[in-house]
C-alpha cells in the first residue's frame, strides 16, 4: 500500500502505537520530586492533626485533675463544716470541751461536737442495736506525713468525749485528702478585730473560723510557686452557731461538778426566777 500521498499526521505509524496497533497514551506519570513533595505535605498535615489531638488530651487530663481536686476540697470542707456547725463547749468542763488550734508544719484543729448521722464513720460510734450512743465526740483534723513520707495527708480522728481514743482509730485514721500542700486554721479575735493563727483561750469558742486548704493534683505535682499554690488554695470562713455555756448554766445556782453538761445524774439545771 502506498502512503506517499498522505499527510504525515494521518500515517498509521502516527495513529497507532507499535506493536499491536494500539493508540499511544500521552498521559505522564508523577515524577519523583512530585511524590516527595506530596509526602512532605501529607506529613505536615498528619503532624498538625497529631499535635492538636495531644493538646486536646492534655487539656482534658488537666481539666479532670482540676475537677477531681475541687471535688476533694469540697468533701473536706463539707466535713469540717458539718462538725463546726455542731460544736459544743462547757466552761465547767474544759478537759472535755477545749477548742484547740495549732498551725505550723503539722497543723491541727480539735474540738467536741454532737455530730450528725451523716458524719463519716458515724456507725462506728452510734449504733442503738449494739448499745453504742456516742453522738457527742471529739474530732481532730490534723496534717500528717503520708506513707511515702514525701507528701502530707489530712486525716480525721474521733473518740467519745469521756473515753480515750481507741488503738484502731489512732493507728488507722480516716484520710480525708492526700497530697495536701497547705492546711491552715485562723480564728477571729474579737479583741484585735483580726484573724489570728493562735487560739490561746481554749475554754472558749471563737465566733468565726477560717480554713485554708490547698491540694496537689498528683504525686508528681511538686510546683510550690506562689501562683500555683494560689490556684490550688480554697479558703472558707465559718460562723459558729454555738457559744460556750457558762458555768452557772451548766451546774445551776450553787451547783457542783458532775457529768459534763449537767449536775450529778446528767440533768441540766437552769436558773429559775421566782415571782
Amino acid at each position: 500500500m502506498n502512503f506517499a500521498g498522505q499527510h504525515p499526521d494521518t500515517r498509521p505509524d502516527r495513529e497507532f502505537g507499535w506493536p499491536g496497533g494500539l493508540r499511544a497514551s500521552r498521559r505522564r506519570a508523577f515524577t519523583l520530586l512530585e511524590v516527595l513533595v506530596a509526602i512532605f505535605v501529607f506529613s505536615i498535615v498528619i503532624a498538625a492533626i497529631f499535635s492538636t489531638l495531644m493538646l486536646i488530651l492534655r487539656a482534658s487530663a488537666v481539666g479532670q485533675a482540676a475537677a477531681a481536686r475541687a471535688q476533694r476540697q469540697r468533701v473536706v470542707m463539707n466535713t469540717i463544716e458539718n462538725s463546726l456547725m455542731c460544736v459544743q463547749s462547757f466552761q465547767a468542763s474544759p478537759e472535755y470541751y477545749s477548742f484547740i488550734v495549732e498551725n505550723g508544719d503539722e497543723p491541727m484543729l480539735s474540738f467536741a461536737a454532737r455530730l450528725p448521722a451523716v458524719f463519716p464513720r458515724n456507725g462506728k460510734f452510734f449504733s442503738p442495736e449494739l448499745g453504742r450512743d456516742f453522738k457527742l465526740r471529739r474530732v481532730t483534723f490534723s496534717l500528717e506525713p503520708g506513707a511515702d513520707h514525701r507528701n502530707y495527708n489530712l486525716v480525721l480522728r474521733q473518740k467519745p468525749t469521756l473515753t480515750d481514743m481507741g488503738p484502731g482509730e489512732q493507728s488507722d485514721p480516716l484520710i480525708l485528702a492526700e497530697n495536701v500542700k497547705k492546711f491552715s486554721i485562723s480564728c477571729w479575735d474579737t479583741n484585735q478585730e483580726e484573724w489570728a493563727t493562735e487560739w490561746d483561750n481554749t475554754n472558749a469558742l471563737p465566733p468565726m473560723v477560717m480554713i485554708g486548704l490547698a491540694l496537689g493534683g498528683d504525686n508528681n505535682d511538686n510546683d510550690t510557686s506562689p501562683d500555683a499554690e494560689s490556684q490550688r488554695t480554697i479558703i472558707r470562713a465559718f460562723s459558729l452557731p454555738s457559744s460556750m455555756m457558762p458555768t452557772f448554766v451548766q451546774l445551776g445556782p450553787g451547783g457542783v461538778g458532775g457529768q459534763p453538761g449537767g449536775q450529778p445524774g446528767g440533768r441540766l439545771a437552769l436558773p429559775i426566777t421566782r415571782p
